[in-house]
């Protein structure tokens, strides 16, 4: 065993577990079952507003926008201290808006919309000094005052209309805050922050009701039924819901009971009860938008958005871009174990989730009948369709990256996949991402796993990154082929009929 390879060992461990070695996948060319709602590509998450205006950051983006297909991103902090928007030293009677425009202005220029976070508090308007525990200081306590806060917001929404236009402003959301159910960014109780939303929600519509308002933000799907109550009760507007949750959230809490659910299943269970939540009040059938969910197994990803397609609006993974200084600044390009929450590494490096997504913006718009773990389409060209070896990614709490071994209960798998329509002998193209193809982590053990990789090797790390070309394999008569993956890998298969 190689050095490289020994090191891959050291921080992957795959347990085997006593199951099947072959899947089967049907899929019928013919039979049509509805659209296929690319709810994947509608928002992404990235780091505090100011650093999208750094080139390194816009730089992610452009690639993030051209190659999935991305609508919009969402970041927090855009009201807060550190873009001088209205810092508890500044005198002037006005807020100061030169760096959102310039947030906003970087995201517009490339085609993508801003998913508008009402954070934090500005330090003139805040009630306490209490900060965000991160490496920028964002004051994360209630307004002092609602009737200066909403005039805050009035000033805020106009602003952008008079900048960007009322038809562009009204395909934002306007979400209030974020997960005010946790302490350390909100340090008001559940009532303070209806009452925040109240206000805010009111203030926006003030200015032009159709734009689009919501929350609550929550980490864990909390508060849901409690905030639309408290909506309906105030006759407020909820144009959409908004909600977090990961693979390793409390599942008492969430469901009534500890361990109910494997961490592949959370997800969906969640969101399906929060789509329950949402239909049986006076909100029904709302936009339900995740604003926050996150997965680094390809497979993983694959499943979650398959199995919550029914429910969810928008699905936006945290987080784009690796650069990213929430907790410290990273001192890697390429990690092994907590390597980032960012799908791009530095200097727009692919990991395997970004791949994934770019194999998920191929699939069409229209969804075929499908078997087993695939998710299937009808393109402009023939056939699209996705499949994935689903396998179970311990991690401490669910979170990516959040423990230096990955510990995966898996085996791989030989995935016999039956297209029912396709022709006898047709030639389909096949392209993989796994831990290891698709991945800058076998390119860079390869260099000796540097730190500071040199230009030279970054440009290398980068290219062994990305997505090999397919290979393409002959149907056999029955219309069968047999695709062979990893755990946690998938494929993508397009035909042309």
């Amino acid at each position: 065993m190689g050095a490289g390879a020994a090191l891959a060992a050291s921080t992957i461990t795959r347990v085997a577990q006593a199951q099947a070695t072959v899947d089967h996948v049907q899929i019928d060319l013919k039979r049509i079952v509805g659209p296929l709602d690319h709810v994947w590509s509608r928002c992404v998450g990235s780091d505090r507003a100011s650093a999208t205006m750094r080139e390194s950051w816009r730089r992610d983006l452009d690639r993030f926008a051209k190659e999935t297909g991305l609508e919009r991103v969402r970041f927090h902090g855009i009201l807060g201290d550190d873009m001088g928007v209205w810092p508890g030293g500044l005198r002037g009677p006005q807020p100061n808006f030169q760096n959102v425009d310039d947030v906003y202005d970087g995201l517009l220029a490339r085609g993508v919309q801003p998913f508008v976070e009402l954070s934090f508090m500005p330090g003139r308007l805040a009630s306490a000094k209490t900060k965000l525990n991160f490496t920028y200081d964002a004051n994360i306590t209630p307004p002092r005052s609602l009737d200066e806060w909403a005039a805050f917001i009035q000033t805020f929404t106009r602003h952008l209309i008079d900048r960007y236009g009322v038809k562009e402003v009204r395909q934002c959301y306007f979400e209030v805050w974020n997960e005010p159910n946790l302490t350390w960014f909100y340090t008001g109780t559940q009532q303070d922050y209806f009452d925040m939303y109240r206000v805010t929600a009111r203030a926006v519509k003030a200015v032009d009701p159709a734009i689009r308002v919501g929350g609550p933000s929550t980490a864990a799907v909390g508060w849901i039924p409690e905030f639309l109550a408290f909506c309906t009760r105030e006759n407020l507007p909820v144009d959409f819901v908004s909600t977090h949750i990961y693979a390793g959230d409390d599942q008492e809490q969430m469901f009534g009971r500890k361990n109910m659910y494997p961490h592949s299943e959370v997800i969906p269970a969640a969101l399906a009860q929060v789509r329950a939540q949402i239909d049986a009040s006076r909100f029904k059938g709302a936009e339900l938008w995740v604003s926050e969910w996150s997965s680094d197994s390809p497979a993983m990803i694959a499943h979650i958005l398959s199995n919550c397609l029914p429910h969810v609006h928008a699905m936006s993974q945290w987080a784009l871009s690796n650069v990213f200084e929430e907790v410290n600044f990273p001192n890697f390009i390429v990690k092994e174990g907590d390597g980032g929450w960012g799908m791009l590494a530095q200097r727009s490096i692919p990991r395997p989730a970004f791949n994934t997504y770019k194999l998920l913006h191929r699939l069409g718009n229209t969804r075929l009948a499908a078997s087993g773990p695939a998710l299937a389409s009808r393109t402009n060209r023939g056939m699209a369709a996705m499949i994935w070896n689903l396998a179970e990614v311990k991690q401490p709490s669910g979170v990516p990256g959040a423990a230096s071994k990955r510990i995966v209960e898996g085996t791989a798998k030989r995935v016999s996949v039956t297209l029912q329509g396709a022709r006898p002998g047709a030639v389909a193209k096949i392209s993989y991402v796994d831990q290891e193809r698709g991945s800058p982590l076998p390119k860079w053990r390869s260099l000796g796993s540097p730190q500071y990789p040199t230009r030279e090797q970054t440009d290398q790390i980068r290219k062994a990154a990305e997505i090999a070309p397919p290979e393409t394999v002959r149907l056999d008569r029955s219309g069968t082929i047999a695709v062979d993956l990893p755990p946690e890998g998938v494929a993508l298969i397009e035909l042309s009929v």
